[in-house]
């Protein structure tokens, strides 16, 4: 099996620059992609401040300073550093037209065994791999958020995916302290086909004025023991993606199960998408 030392990460956003970070303690080099300086810079920003609270907290990090953990970060707006890679995760905002264009121009750049990863909560990796001349060698790889945080990992086999691009994937998350739970292809795989039904539900009972937001949420975590509940993990994700998530449900069921709340799509509209816009369900 090949070695998996230079890990192409193309998306620089929350789960990009933590997945980044994360690869980067564990030593391999990381070639960070995204389309403008003023990501990829605020970025490592996140990633410095993100090592250093944890440095603060007592995690000793190898020894290592937040500067030199970063040196093994190499940033760019050009794909075709990826060259270089020998296992490339993609973490482009969750739109198939976008992804599309990505996955078209590595296919050129990257060496014919390199296998890509799309870090994607809803869309299909079979439709990934027929953009490519190499379905063979796609699969997906569901993060949870934050990913240095998160030891377990949704693993999606497409139809074409082969055992051996399997193996290579676990192996992978094995170098950076990870399991892999392997299911097959189907719209949300398995944790969005669950979560997502419950973070709707959950806002329509908002929208209908059953219960608050904090008492919602408060029944999960209190009653059920859940760490969080399903309208704080959604300000988390990000209304925006949990919308579009729940798009693509609706779209490939045909189930009015999953019809997106309308409190949900003002919200969206109005800009309100969690924590990282300041303001969702809760303030930030």
């Amino acid at each position: 099996m090949q070695d998996l030392n230079v890990i192409g990460v193309v998306g620089a956003g929350v789960m990009g620059r933590g997945l980044a970070q994360d690869l980067a303690q564990h030593g391999h080099k990381v070639l960070l992609i995204d389309t403008g300086k003023d990501i990829l810079d605020d970025a490592v920003r996140s990633i410095r401040q993100n090592i250093r609270a944890q440095l603060l907290m007592g995690k000793k990090n190898g020894g290592k300073s937040a500067d030199e953990i970063l040196s093994a970060v190499v940033t760019s707006t050009d794909l075709a550093v990826l060259e270089e890679a020998d296992f490339v995760v993609e973490n482009a905002t969750e739109n198939f037209d976008i992804k599309k264009g990505i996955y078209r121009q590595i296919d050129q750049i990257c060496r014919p065994q390199t296998v890509f990863a799309a870090n994607t909560s809803a869309i299909s990796i079979t439709r990934i791999g027929s953009l490519t001349k190499r379905p063979d060698r796609i699969l997906g790889m569901h993060f949870m958020n934050p990913v240095p945080m998160k030891k377990t990992v949704e693993v999606i086999r497409g139809h074409h995916t082969t055992t051996e691009t399997i193996d290579t994937a676990i192996k992978f998350l094995s170098q950076f302290g990870k399991e892999g739970v392997i299911v097959r292809d189907s719209p949300g795989f398995v944790s969005n086909r669950v979560l997502m039904l419950t973070v709707n539900e959950a806002a329509f009972l908002v929208h209908d004025r059953v219960a608050p937001p904090s008492d919602i949420d408060k029944i999960f975590v209190e009653c059920f023991g859940h760490k969080m509940g399903p309208l704080a993990t959604a300000d988390l994700i990000g209304l925006d993606t949990i919308l579009y998530s729940i798009d693509v449900l609706y779209e490939s069921f045909n189930d009015s199960k999953y019809r997106p709340c309308p409190l949900l799509k003002q919200m969206v509209d109005a800009g309100l998408h969690g924590q990282k816009s300041g303001r969702g369900f809760f303030e930030y």
